[in-house]
């Protein structure tokens, strides 16, 4: 399946951005690794979804569960030789990208730019728990759900859960002073979840 992002040792090709329909990514990415087999003559290696381990608590389970969450979604990752020995487009490999369903193109357009090695290298290195890396830990509040504040001017306050804004990483909260509940906001690394 093409959630996994271990990197094959093959030095061939640079690392460039597809940017997909939403949603098609697994579609998208087995019909480039389809294409690969079935034209074996035309320079792609490779097609990947880059994903990240996270650990999650939800309300109610006290348990962490650890899952895989698509980094940048509506992009994948193809490792092609888009460039010929002379900077021009290769148009097998270009044709061949932008031929399977669901792609939208490039990422940069008609003179795409390649993924640097360090950029490639931190988000396709495997996780490995040997190393003593920890999955990035997600941060689930719910509305109605008291927190702690433990960064800010109320610190140390608890208060109630009114808006979670996922995108922003924010929180919305009534927190009472003085007998009279006062809105916070917070971002998601000021308020900790009381077990």
């Amino acid at each position: 399946m093409c959630e996994e992002t271990e990197m094959e040792l093959d030095n061939r090709g640079q690392w460039f951005v597809v940017q997909v329909r939403s949603g098609l990514e697994n579609k998208v990415c087995e019909g480039i690794k389809y294409q690969i087999k079935v034209s074996d003559q035309v320079p792609v290696y490779e097609a990947v979804i880059p994903t990240e381990v996270v650990a999650a608590i939800r309300k109610g389970d006290k348990k962490m569960t650890e899952s895989k969450r698509k980094l940048f979604p509506g992009y994948i990752w193809v490792r092609l030789d888009l460039y010929d020995e002379f900077g021009q487009i290769n148009e097998p490999a270009w044709s061949l990208v932008r031929g399977v369903q669901g792609v939208l193109g490039f990422l940069g357009g008609n003179r795409p730019r390649p993924l640097t090695d360090d950029e490639v290298e931190a988000v396709l290195r495997p996780f490995d728990p040997e190393s003593g890396d920890k999955p990035r830990q997600e941060i689930v509040f719910e509305v109605g759900e008291v927190v702690r504040i433990k960064d800010g001017l109320f610190e140390g306050s608890e208060g109630t859960v009114q808006e979670v804004d996922n995108e922003r990483g924010k929180l919305k909260l009534m927190v009472s002073m003085f007998g009279r509940s006062t809105p916070v906001e917070l971002k998601f690394w000021q308020a900790e979840r009381i077990l």
